[in-house]
């Protein structure tokens, strides 16, 4: 037989938990804050544990609280996803995927009608994700960033992020090493301050400061470069499409690993649905083509 201990004391728990406070977790379930405090102290006499430290003004989970809220929340989770997926219409078949609008600009969308052509009842929805987005709860799966370390989440890697400097094909004949590089003409991104001095530092070149115009996200540096404002620091894959279609070249040959990879992340009790796992062997394989040989790409 399943025992399972008041399940409304566990629902008030993980939500307060998760959100730091009984009163968040009181507007998340539509009940007072001192509802949800009773239900947790009810929680805790009946588990003989401590699952908070009551502070004047901070809620902080014991060890025992941790443990307990890390294996709750995954619960939770798929539980509210199978219920989505038993209450949708039979025809509705959708996918949420979180990426960076930069990723979703520069590789997916232009890949996702070989998906589609692949699975053509498959609904994909994208949504702002980014490396510093947390994942969202109705994510489906998500393209992040990082050393693929994200609690609670698979990392199944999928790119290399190498640096590598781009321009116009223009630009490019006047520059025949490094050493040319002018700094107002380095275009930079705001969040990746360290890309330009990694490359030039692995260059051998270290009397060049970036100093060219600033751009928020890394799309919009390589639009400027496409429109001959200077020299962007291409991050792969973001620089495939364009490299080989030639709307960008680049001018040397140094690749310099930014740090980091690009990974599919997602929840575990996703692995085993259907539509996901379409979309995760169509993804693997799609990263997995060489660069600037992907099957309907067309030169500008």
């Amino acid at each position: 037989m399943r025992r399972l201990l008041f399940l409304n004391g566990i629902k008030a728990f993980e939500a307060a938990a998760r959100t730091g406070s009984f009163a968040a977790a009181g507007n998340e379930l539509n009940v007072s804050a001192a509802a949800i405090s009773r239900m947790v102290h009810l929680l805790e006499e009946r588990l003989g544990v401590a699952l908070f430290e009551r502070k004047a003004n901070k809620l902080v989970t014991t060890a025992a609280g941790r443990a307990y809220q890390s294996g709750l929340t995954p619960i939770f989770d798929a539980l509210a996803s199978l219920t989505a997926q038993v209450t949708a219409p039979s025809s509705v078949r959708v996918l949420t995927i979180g990426v960076g609008p930069t990723f979703a600009m520069k590789w997916l969308i232009p890949r996702l009608g070989e998906f589609r052509k692949e699975e053509p009842d498959i609904e994909v929805r994208i949504t702002t994700g980014g490396a510093a987005a947390p994942f969202g709860d109705d994510w489906t799966c998500g393209v992040k960033l990082g050393d693929g370390e994200w609690p609670g989440l698979v990392a199944e890697p999928l790119f290399a992020a190498d640096l590598l400097p781009v321009c116009t094909a223009r630009l490019a004949n006047s520059l025949k090493r490094p050493a040319d590089l002018k700094g107002p003409s380095l275009i930079r991104v705001a969040h990746s301050p360290d890309d330009w001095p990694s490359w030039l530092k692995a260059a051998g070149v270290t009397r060049i400061t970036a100093r060219g115009q600033e751009f928020q996200f890394y799309g919009q540096a390589l639009q400027a470069a496409i429109d001959g404002l200077g020299v962007a620091m291409g991050i792969r894959p973001y620089i495939d499409d364009d490299l080989a279609a030639g709307r960008l070249v680049a001018p040397f040959a140094l690749g310099v690993p930014k740090g980091m990879r690009w990974y599919l992340v997602y929840r575990g009790f996703h692995a085993d649905q259907r539509d996901f796992a379409a979309f995760r062997r169509w993804i693997i394989r799609a990263a997995a083509e060489p660069a600037g040989r992907r099957k309907g790409a067309r030169s500008a």
